[in-house]
């Protein structure tokens, strides 16, 4: 069974009297285990994707399944706690509680679960030592650098084991050599955990980590391909 499957997914926006198609019938599959990176200009509809396929917004018309739950059929409290057990999201700008220390901010979604303090703290300070902060633990977001942040975000992200991580543009405010390491972090923990990872992003060198590359242009899937080592070296340029 696939982890994501779309079948003619249309998004239409109303602005200003008028209506604007973000997304134009896209049918997607993600197998398990895929990291699917999705590339295209500004306004090509990547992120109403990414937002449909992560239950944060509806379709106009189509189907979103995600581990064969059909999001498109949920009603907003069944969407909101599948979005909190099953789905994982890394942000562009972190997106973290700025009250909350690392370990806090990771283990927040087990505690609106219900788990106990001890069980997920133990688990938030493993998951940020594998990502190479453990020493940032107890410090909150403004004592942390971008790169830190992101580590925190991403192992917030995967504290769930979740069925699906979402990525959007998670580089886009970190400076190159960052986003590098960051990029590994991702497809390292796609290989290591088994992971299915979705990262939007325009910058051809994120695109060139994931194993397979999805371009989007007015609203529709322009391409969907393979990348093969040689190609990620054209794409990173």
């Amino acid at each position: 069974m696939p982890i994501l499957e779309t079948i003619d997914l249309r998004k239409t926006y109303q602005r200003g009297g008028q209506e604007s198609e973000a997304l134009r019938g896209v049918s997607i599959t993600i197998e398990r285990g895929e990291f699917v990176t999705m590339m295209g200009p500004s306004g090509s509809g990547k992120s109403t994707f990414l937002h449909l396929a992560g239950a944060l917004d509806r379709a106009t018309s189509g189907r979103v399944l995600v581990d064969g739950h059909a999001l498109t059929t949920m009603d907003d409290a069944s969407l909101s706690r599948f979005r909190r057990t099953r789905l994982g999201f890394v942000f562009q700008f972190f997106n973290l509680l700025p009250t909350l220390t690392a370990v806090e901010n990771v283990a927040l979604p087990l505690l609106l679960e219900g788990e106990s303090l001890p069980k997920v703290t133990k688990k938030a300070r493993e998951l940020l030592a594998s990502m190479g902060i453990g020493h940032r633990a107890d410090h909150k977001p403004t004592e942390l650098s971008g790169g830190e942040m992101q580590r925190v975000a991403i192992a917030r992200a995967l504290i769930g084991d979740p069925a699906l991580v979402l990525a959007d543009e998670p580089t886009g405010n970190l400076d190159s050599n960052t986003g590098t390491q960051v990029l590994e972090l991702l497809r390292e923990a796609t290989r290591k955990r088994n992971l299915t990872l979705l990262m939007v992003t325009h910058d051809p060198r994120a695109a060139a980590y994931g194993s397979r590359l999805v371009k989007v242009r007015d609203g529709r899937v322009e391409s969907d391909v393979p990348v093969a080592s040689e190609d990620r070296a054209k794409l990173a340029g």
